[in-house]
Parts: structure tokens; sequence; C-alpha cells
């Protein structure tokens, strides 16, 4: 099963994104969403991982930026 994280910062872009991401994404993908408003710890996560921009999906070590809705410089 692949697990892939879902951060965003619940602008309405990256809400959008989100809705219309996990339509489209087999059921056999589980999706951790990160709302990293409600959840800054992981801000310093997110960086670790390439994030540049929300919102963006992380799958394997692969960093998928979507739109841009907020620079995660923004969010620390």
């Amino acid at each position: 099963m692949t697990i892939a994280r879902f951060y965003h910062a619940g602008c309405p872009v990256c809400v959008s994104a989100e809705q219309t991401l996990l339509s489209l994404l087999d059921p056999k993908v589980k999706v951790e969403v990160v709302h990293l408003g409600e959840q800054p710890k992981r801000v310093l996560e997110a960086e670790q991982a390439g994030v540049k921009s929300v919102p963006v999906l992380v799958v394997d070590g692969q960093v998928l930026h979507l739109n841009f809705g907020a620079a995660l410089s923004d969010l620390k």
C-alpha cells in the first residue's frame, strides 16, 4: 500500500486541491492529510521532506507541488 502525505494550510486553494486530489486517487493509496495551520509543529517535518509551498503531496520521497496557496516559510 502506498502512503502519502498531503500538506496544506487550510486556505481556499489548499482545500480545493485536497478535495479534488483525494477524489482522484486510487483507494489503495493511504493519504495522511496534514493541516499545517492546525499542526504547526509539523512544519519542520514538511520542510525536511523538501516542501517549499502548500498544497503539496509527498509520495515515496517525491514532493509534488500542486498549486500555490502559501509558501512554507509563511507558516513558520
